[in-house]
């Protein structure tokens, strides 16, 4: 499953081979994207991300954050907890998280640290591209 900064990294990947044969992507996910649009403050920033949400919606059907996940989120909180981290400041990634436990599959990310101390967690490190919008 592909973490919201690989989606928003997709076409600028060095390495395709870091990437997941059949690339998924969760409702989480959209809604984190849906974010970015509003939130920028120009509008060529704005546009870009509005490219990106749109392309992200024609290209994925998304994993629901379903009973599964939910449950999966409480792991994923109690991980987060453990290792001192504050569940809310990243509530987006630790539903990504939650959601891949659920589903057994992999977390493919550009920033592994968001992720790291999650128990249960398979993390596959993508590397970042040189920029970003």
């Amino acid at each position: 499953m592909l973490d919201t900064s690989v989606v928003t990294a997709l076409g600028q990947v060095s390495d395709p081979a870091t990437l997941p044969i059949e690339p998924l992507i969760t409702a989480v996910t959209l809604a984190e994207l849906s974010v970015g649009p509003l939130v920028a403050t120009s509008d060529k920033t704005r546009a870009a991300r509005q490219a990106q949400l749109q392309q992200a919606e024609a290209d994925f059907d998304p994993l629901p954050f379903d009973a599964d996940a939910a449950r999966a989120f409480g792991q994923v909180a109690a991980s987060l907890r453990r290792a001192g981290r504050k569940t809310q400041a990243r509530a987006f990634d630790a539903m990504i998280a939650a959601t891949a436990i659920a589903n057994d599959l992999p977390l493919f990310t550009c920033n592994p640290d968001d992720f790291h101390e999650i128990a249960a967690l398979d993390v596959r490190a993508v590397p970042p591209p040189a920029t970003a919008v």
